[in-house]
């Protein structure tokens, strides 16, 4: 018999980004995992909503990865809006502090199967030029990685991430 703790799968890094992508995709909204931003860091849910405007998805699983993230106000110069996506269990309040920006971050919980938007996120416009970069971004990264998916001879070539 193992000590190690049992976790519900369902509770899960890759549970809660199928839940988020569940979410947003009933709501046409197309988001790409671990996309590469243009200041070298990497967002765990990147995508476009129907009106053309980028989201960030920030998903944490655990307390202490929550509280130890100081690099996530630099997604905020990359997206229309963001959003910290937990499962149910994590508590979510120190989400609300002012070192957590609630004025401008949305809160998305989800599990394995689906999530729910718990505080919207506010729309903080990107200018027009920085969206149209991002999108285009967004589009060549999928583009590729779908080409790559079908023909794995392909994957030198092009900017890989």
């Amino acid at each position: 018999m193992s000590d190690s703790p049992v976790i519900d799968p369902a509770l899960d890094a890759p549970s809660v980004f199928r839940g988020i992508q569940r979410l947003f995709a009933r709501n046409d909204v197309w988001l790409l995992p671990e996309m590469p931003l243009r200041n070298g860091r990497r967002a765990d849910l990147m995508g476009v909503d129907p009106k053309g405007r980028v989201i960030i998805v920030e998903v944490k699983v655990q307390r202490g990865d929550l509280l130890g993230d100081g690099k996530w106000p630099d997604y905020l110069d990359f997206c229309d809006r963001f959003y910290w996506g937990l499962p149910p269990h994590l508590d979510r309040a120190v989400l609300d502090l002012d070192d957590y920006r609630p004025d401008c971050c949305g809160i998305v919980v989800a599990d394995g199967y689906d999530g729910e938007i718990v505080r919207p996120a506010p729309l903080q416009p990107l200018a027009a030029a920085r969206r149209k970069t991002e999108v285009e971004r967004l589009a060549r990264t999928a583009m590729r990685r779908a080409t790559v998916a079908l023909d794995p001879h392909c994957s030198p070539w092009g900017n890989a991430e």
